[in-house]
Formats: C-alpha cells, sequence, structure tokens
C-alpha cells in the first residue's frame, strides 16, 4: 500500500511506442504518477490533455510526469494521437502495477459496480519516497494543484 514518506514500487511499463520505462531510469528532482482508469474517456481525456498542456512548466519544475491506466500500446498511441498528447502514458495491461500501488478495486457508476484503477496522483522526489498523495482526484484544476505543490518545495 501507499503512504507518504514511503519509497515508491519500481514498475516495467511500456507506453504507446514499446519502448518499457522504470521508475529507477528517471532522473528528475520530482516524478508525478497519476493512475487513471481508461484511454479515450472523457474525464481521462481531459486530465491527460491538462498534463500535456502543463508539460513545459513541470519540466522546468524538473518534473517527470507518467500516467498509468490499463490498455495496451496500441490504445495508448491511439489515445495521444487523437489527442495531441505530450504526456507519457504506461500500459498497466494486467493492472499488476496498480494493485501492487493498491489502486485497483471495487468501484460503484450509478449503481453499477465493476473492477478498475482509482484515479489517484503521486508526487515523488528525487529517491522516488511519496511526498504527496491525491486521491478521489478532482480533473479540473488538478495539473496546476499538482505544479504549485512542486514550486512550493
Amino acid at each position: 500500500m501507499i503512504k507518504v514518506g514511503k519509497k515508491a514500487i519500481d514498475f516495467k511499463l511500456k507506453d504507446k511506442d514499446s519502448k518499457v520505462w522504470s521508475l529507477k531510469n528517471i532522473k528528475t528532482k520530482f516524478t508525478v504518477i497519476y493512475f487513471y482508469p481508461k484511454d479515450n474517456t472523457p474525464g481521462c481525456t481531459i486530465e491527460a490533455i491538462d498534463f500535456s498542456k502543463s508539460m513545459e512548466k513541470l519540466k522546468k519544475a524538473s518534473a517527470t510526469v507518467i500516467g498509468i491506466s490499463g490498455g495496451n500500446e496500441k490504445s495508448k498511441e491511439k489515445f495521444c494521437k487523437k489527442n495531441n498528447l505530450s504526456v507519457l502514458l504506461l500500459s498497466d495491461t494486467d493492472f499488476e502495477v496498480s494493485k501492487k500501488y493498491g489502486l485497483y478495486g471495487e468501484k460503484k457508476f450509478m449503481g453499477r459496480k465493476y473492477m478498475g484503477i482509482f484515479r489517484t496522483t503521486l508526487i515523488l522526489d528525487k529517491n522516488k519516497k511519496i511526498i504527496k498523495i491525491y486521491e478521489n482526484v478532482k480533473i479540473l484544476g488538478h495539473t496546476n494543484e499538482v505544479l504549485e505543490f512542486i514550486k512550493g518545495i
């Protein structure tokens, strides 16, 4: 389970180009990992577009942003192309990473129960320790919230 002050769990996941990414290879001062439910859904699209629009500001703050959800490299490729996304999106096809972080489980929507990823954002320091957790993320304004937190450190 995730907690502020604990080291983040490393992973190896593929991006839209089948390149494998791992936390240990990220060298920026901050790493922002946002877990999102599904590619090409309204809320997830807004969130990915907002992170993409803020990419330059986040890079200036020495932050790498990673979005993680189910789906495969092809769904990530289509999602990025359709929405002109520059944010790094990784495929957790079997939800193993989401499960290790405790961010996959039963959800409810309009009286229906189903399994899925909980919309959560983690901010890690350069040592990959979790320094902030945003649970049940409200999409609008979230990217600015993350940026302000990072700038305040």
